[in-house]
């Protein structure tokens, strides 16, 4: 085939190619997968570089936003973590007459509750042949083998990111960050996106921010991170005002937070907390626009790894195929206070 009507045949493909589902990823030239295969149309004056561009993904170090623990309870179906409530009464009971006997005197004491959350098992294999290994070697530039083994891996990687925000879509026992039941949802604070408010409105919302998170948890906790949706976070380089262009939105925001919460607040950015991203997952598969403030705290917060990442030995029966298996277990996100975490959504 020609290069002018190879190229102009892949543009028709490309705009025929419809943007349903979940566009997290940056495909190659947008390739056709079923078009994959060795068999490539070149001439004589075709060179092939050694070089291979990989797809890219939206990927962030989920640990920066949640606390993760690997390693305990490997291999275990559930990890129950014990929660300790006061149960000594008010102060004042403990304060005693000495005019009269005190035989019996008021009792401090503590209860244990627990929380159990749900531990998922997961295994892919990885499969080739030897016609697989002897053709690919043909092109002499690409490691079949090391491909699908990295392509595995990468599959753990986003597959552990978006459990630990969203939760999955098929078990209700695995929740996110952002799929919390049982943690409250304020709707008033942030009534428009955080970018697009003027600096009265701005100046309100940011006053409001911490007094909600203070008032919900009973003020006794601050918050340490703050995550905006990425599409608003991405305006907040905007100035507040117009007028006196001198700080933008973010370094307000910021500013405000350390006024008042010792070392400030972290604030983040996170495509999951757009609504067209999380629609899957939130509002009935409508989706929402949501902000959250917590605290980074593996007592209040965590995802359990019990057992991360792991690859067996490749085998073979005929010494044609050969196999190996990659496996690893993971919780949801557990939240064990839950009002030090809060939604705002729009």
């Amino acid at each position: 085939m020609k290069t002018q009507e190879f190229v102009k045949e892949s543009m028709q493909r490309h705009n025929a190619r419809s943007l349903a589902g979940l566009t997290l990823r940056n495909a190659n030239g947008d390739i056709d997968t079923t078009a994959l295969g060795y068999q490539i149309a070149i001439d004589t004056l075709t060179f092939i570089k050694k070089q291979v561009t990989e797809q890219k993904f939206y990927e962030i170090p989920v640990a920066e936003y949640v606390p993760v623990a690997v390693g305990d309870g490997v291999f275990a179906q559930n990890i129950l973590t014990n929660l300790a409530v006061n149960t000594s009464g008010k102060f004042e009971e403990g304060i005693i007459n000495q005019g009269i006997g005190n035989d019996r005197l008021a009792i401090a004491d503590a209860g244990i509750s627990s929380k159990t959350i749900k531990v998922v098992n997961w295994a892919k294999a990885v499969g080739y042949s030897i016609f697989d290994i002897e053709q690919a070697l043909q092109a002499n530039n690409w490691d079949l083998i090391e491909s699908k083994h990295r392509a595995r891996k990468k599959n753990w990687d986003l597959g552990i990111q978006e459990m630990a925000f969203l939760g999955s879509l098929h078990d209700a026992g695995v929740l996110g960050l952002y799929t919390q039941t049982a943690v409250t949802a304020d709707t008033s604070v942030i009534n428009q996106s955080l970018s697009s408010s003027t600096a009265n409105e701005f100046a309100a919302i940011v006053a409001g921010l911490l007094a909600a998170y203070q008032a919900n948890c009973n003020f006794t906790a601050m918050p340490t991170h703050f995550i905006i949706p990425q599409d608003d976070y991405l305006g907040l380089v905007a100035p507040v005002s117009n007028t006196y262009p001198f700080n933008s939105k973010l370094e307000y925001l910021k500013k405000a937070f350390a006024e008042i919460v010792p070392g400030g607040v972290k604030v983040l950015p996170c495509v999951y907390g757009i609504a067209s991203i999380n629609k899957s997952r939130l509002n009935g598969g409508s989706g929402k626009d949501r902000y959250v403030m917590y605290r980074h705290d593996a007592e209040s917060i965590r995802m359990d790894i019990p057992v991360d990442f792991t690859v067996t030995q490749p085998n073979t029966l005929n010494n044609f195929q050969f196999q190996d298996a990659a496996y690893g277990q993971f919780t949801g996100v557990g939240v064990y206070r839950n009002l030090e975490i809060l939604y705002f959504d729009i």
